[in-house]
């Protein structure tokens, strides 16, 4: 058994994912918070990492269940927990493993929010709309052309949020129909751009170096309002809620990450290979991508009805 304190441990896991699986900073404190609650249990119980037992985990399983966690966050720590004793074992810093033993909550399969390609249209008419209003001033329409521009990048090619307002300057001087991206554990993919987000993309930087010549020198492609650097992902996210709003949809079902979900589902929907969207979603493994396997379900059932030869018997 090791004498090194959880704190100890915790920052040697949290090294190991950035040194040797190249995790990414968002990846790295979501384990870091998962790892502090469950060292606040067990230290409310007078146990440590070394020494904490398989029946132990289980009473964290069900501490979560009792404060209402959800059913996804349990599996999420119990994961995070998992990967934090596989790797003390594996450093020796335990003889074993005791998460081996401990099954997992069950969990219901959860389709993702998606917008229907009406909704997302629209969304993209009331934002060309407000970025070309004539009766608002430099600041909000320079505030608008960037929001669509943002909007019309992130649905003609999937990114994830953190890789959308992260991406490089040089990006707007490209006429290339795709793009480099680096994504989680650093392994890089080719993402599309479509001839209406370059023609926002194109519209957006040249307002921007009208209106804050200082700001489109800087090395992002959306520089953040204030201070150095690239765009918050949480502004992003609340001017897509005011834009929704705009356009007479539920704020509530918006967001980046749901624009991502109609990305992958519309292609689906238009007859893309599971396999190529895993691509260029930048999932390392098809079972993450397999979430839109309902929208091929329903594809397969419209194909059955219109063309079988028997369907209308």
């Amino acid at each position: 058994m090791s004498d090194h304190s959880f704190e100890q441990l915790k920052d040697l896991f949290l090294e190991m994912l950035a040194a040797e699986r190249g995790a990414a900073q968002n990846t790295i404190e979501a384990y870091k918070r998962d790892l502090e609650d469950y060292d606040a249990f067990l230290s409310a119980r007078g146990i440590g990492a070394s020494s904490a037992r398989a029946a132990d985990i289980r009473s964290y399983l069900a501490e979560l269940g009792r404060r209402g966690d959800k059913q996804s966050t349990m599996a999420r720590r119990l994961s995070s927990v998992r990967q934090f004793h596989k790797f003390l074992y594996a450093e020796r810093f335990r003889s074993d493993d005791p998460t081996m033993t401990v099954e997992a909550p069950r969990r219901g399969r959860t389709l993702p929010k998606v917008l229907s390609v009406a909704e997302v249209d629209r969304l993209l008419r009331t934002g060309h709309s407000l970025a070309q209003a004539a009766d608002v001033d430099a600041r909000l329409r320079l505030r608008a052309s960037r929001t669509i521009c943002l909007l019309e990048t992130l649905y003609a090619s999937g990114l994830r949020v953190s890789e959308l307002v992260s991406l490089p300057a040089s990006l707007a001087r490209s006429q290339e129909p795709l793009f480099a991206v680096r994504g989680k554990g650093g392994r890089e993919r080719l993402a599309p751009m479509s001839k209406s987000a370059r023609n926002a993309l194109s519209r957006y930087r040249q307002l921007l170096a009208l209106e804050c010549p200082e700001a489109s020198e800087s090395p992002w492609l959306f520089p953040a309002d204030g201070d150095s650097g690239d765009l918050g992902r949480q502004v992003f996210a609340r001017d897509l809620k005011h834009l929704s709003s705009a356009a007479g949809i539920d704020a509530r079902r918006v967001s980046p990450h749901v624009l991502r979900h109609a990305f992958a589902s519309h292609l689906l929907q238009n007859g893309a290979d599971l396999r190529i969207v895993q691509e260029l979603l930048g999932h390392a493994d098809i079972a993450t991508t397999q979430i839109y396997t309902h929208v091929l379900d329903e594809r397969v059932k419209s194909m059955v009805r219109d063309l079988h030869p028997l369907a209308q018997g």
